[in-house]
């Protein structure tokens, strides 16, 4: 069905169902400024309705909406024709950019090992360098691991045919040479045991490991990292293997390793005897961990779970890349959320408030013990460590670091003030709100499943998969309140405001809530849809 344009009564071309879906729920609405933490729709009659906005661009604008300062660099930067344009030639400013972030993640981790910075464009960009340059590690490791098993079959072959050595029984038992075969005819047959049991483990592609409910993007790649499996069914054929871990249980870890651990055979000469060794062979690329999870439905990784995670991979070797897209950048009071959990990656990803809500832009970051730098040669991005928003990213530093780091203690502030206002929502509905979950400004609401209402529409909205796109419809609709559900746990409304949110904007929330909560509890579920247009 062709959906029109309304401003010009043209088709629709740009994503013409989304725009459908938006407008079944009340929310395709069209924004025309923006400023603080208020979006200003369009009126009928064209003139500006202010929103206060509760998602934040799902986490990217932490300072508000077109920060002076922000803005005023930017403009800056573009009269002084700053170039955008400049690859393969020297980028003082990303190094400086790289070198700012270090120096406040040295800070939060208490340790001054560098971080060396892959730049990019989206948080989905950012994930995709980070598998990949896990994966060119660990290819890296396979090579040595395989040479160095080759050098140490050479040199018990060698052993053998000089007779200065012997096949252990053992070792003869296990490839079925027999004991009273000969010495050459029974190497032969160990050698070829070994290739065979080798050339499988070598064949094996990377495994990784990420938690459930996490969502790491939609790419090629990414996506197959994300739990969510209506977006990875698919595309299941493109992308990594990957095993998903529930929350705060270890013992599933160590089951998995158990499955899924590989070796390599390689012969060890001990006291003139040939013996069969196993060398742990690297099948697990990385584990993707997210501190809190956005679109999963704003749950928290505890600090228990985050250190049994942190040790079950420096036991198998298997680096650890924190997501901090939506988390990080301060939005719940650090640079860092899982600094606050204790957990250190081997990898970082940083995106959305890094590029202070104007410049498109992410990093990917790696400790120095696990960084490639063949992977500068390999891998490439047209738009990534420009001028304007390697810029833009330092502004943003700055302005989370001014005042003592007074953006953090914000952050921390108002996260607790509209934690408050929501629990206190869920005290007063607590048949309709399940739960109130977050750290900082990064919180959300869960309501009740609604699958078996006695409304019908209730019970037809519960199995869209589109409930939560509803309840939001009636915040905007009656109380010029913005937010979103989470993309994977649509029940769960995601509350991603800026530090600049004001006590009558939570007290704004708070009653559109509570509202929402009455139509719920009478059971009316024509206030949440949108009445079809004549």
């Amino acid at each position: 069905m062709e959906t029109k344009n309304s401003a010009s009564d043209a088709p629709e071309l740009a994503e013409p169902y989304l725009r459908a879906v938006l407008d079944t729920a009340g929310l395709a609405v069209e924004y025309v400024r923006a400023e603080g933490n208020t979006l200003f729709q369009r009126g009928e009659d064209g003139g500006e309705i202010p929103v206060a906005d509760f998602a934040g661009g799902y986490g990217s604008v932490l300072l508000g909406h077109n920060h002076p300062a922000i803005v005023a660099r930017a403009r800056e930067l573009l009269a002084a024709g700053s170039p955008v344009h400049a690859q393969f030639s020297r980028h003082p400013y990303a190094n400086e950019l790289a070198a700012e972030l270090n120096r406040i993640i040295h800070r939060e981790l208490g340790d001054q090992e560098p971080y060396f910075a892959i730049f990019a464009n989206t948080g989905a960009e950012a994930v995709e360098a980070a598998i990949k340059h896990a994966e060119l590690d660990r290819g890296m490791r396979v090579a040595a691991l395989g040479a160095r098993v080759a050098e140490e079959i050479g040199a018990a072959r060698a052993a053998v045919a000089e007779g200065t050595a012997a096949l252990s029984a053992r070792t003869r038992a296990r490839f079925g040479a027999a004991a009273g075969e000969g010495r050459p005819a029974a190497l032969e047959a160990v050698l070829a045991g070994l290739e065979r049991a080798n050339a499988g483990q070598l064949e094996r592609p990377p495994l990784f490991l990420a938690l459930e409910r996490g969502f790491h993007g939609k790419l090629g790649t990414s996506v197959q990292l994300t739990h969510n499996e209506h977006y990875r069914t698919p595309f299941k054929s493109l992308g990594a293997q990957a095993r998903f871990v529930p929350h705060g249980r270890p013992d599933v870890l160590k089951e998995v390793y158990a499955q899924e651990r590989g070796v390599l055979l390689s012969l060890e000469l001990t006291d003139g005897q040939v013996e069969v060794v196993e060398r742990e062979f690297p099948v697990f690329c990385a584990f993707l961990v997210e501190p809190v999870q956005g679109e999963g439905g704003i749950h928290v990784l505890g600090a228990e779970f985050a250190q049994e995670i942190q040790r079950f991979c420096a036991e198998i070797d298997c680096p650890v890349v924190v997501d901090e897209i939506q988390s990080g950048m301060g939005r719940t009071g650090a640079l860092l959320s899982s600094s606050q959990v204790g957990l250190r990656g081997d990898y970082y990803t940083l995106a959305k408030a890094l590029g202070g809500g104007i410049a498109k832009t992410s990093v990917m970051l790696v400790r120095e013990a696990r960084y490639r730098r063949e992977f500068e040669i390999v891998h490439s991005s047209t738009f990534a460590k420009d001028s304007f928003s390697c810029e833009i990213a330092r502004t943003v530093l700055a302005l989370l670091e001014a005042d003592g780091q007074a953006a953090y203690r914000r952050a921390t502030e108002r996260g607790r003030a509209l934690r408050a206002e929501l629990e206190s929502v869920q005290a007063e509905f607590p048949d309709q709100v399940l739960a109130v979950r977050g750290r900082g400004l990064m919180l959300g609401m869960e309501f009740r499943d609604q699958s078996q209402a006695d409304s019908e529409i209730l019970r037809e909205l519960a199995t869209s998969g589109l409930f939560g796109y509803f309840l939001a419809g009636l915040l905007l609709r009656e109380y010029r309140v913005r937010t979103f559900p989470t993309a994977s746990a649509v029940n769960t409304l995601r509350f991603e405001p800026s530090l600049q949110l004001a006590d009558d904007e939570i007290a704004l929330l708070g009653a559109g809530l509570r509202e929402l909560c009455r139509v719920l509890r009478a059971q009316d579920g024509a206030r949440l849809t949108v009445p079809a247009a004549p």
